[in-house]
């Protein structure tokens, strides 16, 4: 686990070349197949394989192969690398590995359905091993990984790499973030845990099976305006939700979008209560009052908008909506990491790095109309 720039790839590339080549200290003999996991299929291509510190950076004269085809790597001995995306756990089904390696598993799309998979592919040779190199988040399949007594856990800082970085830049990230929770956790390499006085712990967030629109009586989307029109303002927070028959909130999506001008972050309210269907849009009317309605009705005036007013401070409004969590009345529908961790940085000051806690309003307002405001009519859809 490590800062940004604290050189992760640069070590999962050389653990891949010298484990293909049977070089020192990782065996005697060449191993493979190996598995490349990233996010995305171009993550693997792009940083693991094509980057500045990835695999045929570090591999001299005898570079690997890359079959684009294929996804795959191939070295002169015949050992191959293939590669893997987190957004398709079912690929990892049916092949077979020595080893491999996981970048960035604190962003994977479906991190613990792809740890899984590879688990039960990891099945050849005298020793099979998996390295994880990562910027560490607090997500399910680390913390599983990190409970493991087979892990063996290293800690690296970006400062640790300064010889190998931009002039200046560990001075700007110091001076910028410091030893906020943030800094700690992008520079510092901390695996940062629920705050201890904040509302959620990640122990609350259960998911739900893929709610869709036409599964919920009610939907929403809350938006949280920023202070300022001047595109250097606050974060505007958006996030969409609803309600079943059986009174069980679904958090649909989060949509929240930093330091964009009013038509922008309108547009993209508005952008996704069409793609969920939604029944209204609920706007916060203390920063900008009628304002927000009329940003919204110039781009689409047949968007129905809602304005509500706070009259008790954030954490106040919060609290309810924390209880229905405790009691397993809100689940989320797909992974949320940025909103979930913003709810579980949130203590009664705010959050610790003085940002505004955007994402957090909008999930308030979304959720306070759906499961604490009186029952509304469910809606009437047509017979397909």
């Amino acid at each position: 686990m490590g800062g940004r720039g604290s050189g992760k790839t640069r070590a999962g590339a050389e653990w891949v070349n010298a484990l293909a080549r049977g070089l020192a200290p990782a065996d005697f003999a060449p191993c493979g197949p190996i598995a490349l996991v990233g996010e995305t299929l171009g993550d693997v291509r792009e940083v693991m394989v094509d980057g500045p510190s990835g695999i045929l950076a570090v591999c001299g004269a005898d570079r690997p192969v890359w079959e684009s085809t294929r996804r795959r790597l191939v070295w002169r001995s015949g050992m191959v690398a293939q590669a893997f995306s987190s957004e398709d756990p079912e690929s990892l089904r049916g092949p077979q590995f020595a080893a491999a390696w996981c970048d960035e598993l604190g962003k994977w799309k479906h991190g613990e359905q792809c740890w899984d998979m590879l688990q039960f592919g990891l099945r050849l040779g005298s020793w099979p091993r998996q390295l994880v190199t990562t910027t560490p988040r607090p997500v399910p399949a680390l913390l599983r990984i990190l409970e493991d007594k087979a892990t063996f856990r290293v800690q690296i800082r970006t400062a640790d790499n300064a010889g190998n970085l931009a002039p200046g830049f560990l001075e700007a990230m110091q001076a910028r973030y410091g030893r906020s929770a943030l800094g700690r956790q992008e520079i510092d390499g901390e695996l940062i845990l629920d705050r201890a006085d904040a509302l959620w712990r990640r122990a609350m967030f259960a998911r739900s099976s893929g709610a869709k629109p036409d599964d919920l009586a009610r939907i929403v989307v809350a938006v949280d305006p920023p202070a300022s029109a001047r595109k250097t303002a606050d974060a505007c927070g958006i996030v969409a939700a609803g309600i079943d028959t059986a009174g069980f909130v679904h958090v649909l999506a989060d949509r929240t979008v930093q330091a964009v001008s009013p038509t922008v972050w309108a547009a993209r309210a508005i952008g996704l209560y069409r793609s969920v269907d939604a029944d209204a849009l609920v706007a916060e009317a203390n920063q900008g009052g009628d304002m927000v309605a009329s940003v919204i009705a110039s781009v689409d005036a047949g968007v129905p908008v809602k304005l509500v007013r706070a009259k008790r401070g954030k954490w106040l409004r919060a609290e309810p909506v924390a209880a229905l969590y405790e009691q397993g009345r809100v689940v989320h529908a797909v992974p949320l990491p940025e909103l979930e961790d913003e709810m579980c940085a949130f203590g009664p000051d705010g959050l610790a790095d003085g940002r505004s806690p955007d994402r957090v309003d909008a999930l308030v307002w979304a959720v306070s109309e759906l499961a604490l405001q009186p029952r509304q009519q469910p809606r009437v859809r047509p017979l397909a």
